[in-house]
C-alpha cells in the first residue's frame, strides 16, 4: 500500500509540474524552483512532514522534499548553533544529497562521451 501512496503522491507532484509547463509561460527553471521554495514553506509550517509519513518516497525524493530537507536542517541547526545555524544547517542536513549528486556526475563525465547534436 505504501508503494501505491508513494507512486501517486510523486506523480501527484510530477502532473503538476507538467500541467504548469504545459499551460503557463513558467520556465521550467523557474517551476523547479517554486517547488523548492514550497517545500520550504510547507516544511516550516510542520505540514510537509505528514505528507512525508503519508507517502514515503513519493513525497521525499522530488524537489519539494529537497525543500523540506533545507528547512528542517535550519531549524535543527538554529536549535543546535543559534544563529549560525541558520546559514550552516540547511547544507549540512543536505549534504549527503549533494555530494551523491557531484560524485555521481563526475563519473558519467568519466565514463562517458557527450556528442554533439
Amino acid at each position: 500500500m505504501m508503494i501505491l501512496r508513494a507512486f501517486l503522491v510523486g506523480g501527484s507532484l510530477c502532473l503538476i509540474g507538467q500541467i504548469l509547463i504545459d499551460r503557463t509561460k513558467l520556465t521550467p527553471a523557474r517551476i523547479l524552483v517554486g517547488y523548492v521554495v514550497a517545500g520550504v514553506v510547507l516544511g516550516a509550517f510542520g505540514i510537509y512532514q505528514k505528507l512525508v509519513d503519508f507517502a514515503g518516497a513519493g513525497a521525499s525524493v522530488p524537489l519539494s522534499g529537497f525543500g523540506n530537507l533545507l528547512a528542517e536542517g535550519i531549524r535543527k541547526g538554529v536549535a543546535e548553533h543559534g544563529v549560525l545555524g541558520l546559514l550552516t544547517g540547511g547544507l549540512t542536513s543536505a549534504s549527503a544529497g549533494i555530494t551523491a549528486a557531484m560524485l555521481f556526475a563526475l563519473l558519467s563525465a568519466v565514463f562517458f562521451r557527450a556528442k554533439d547534436k
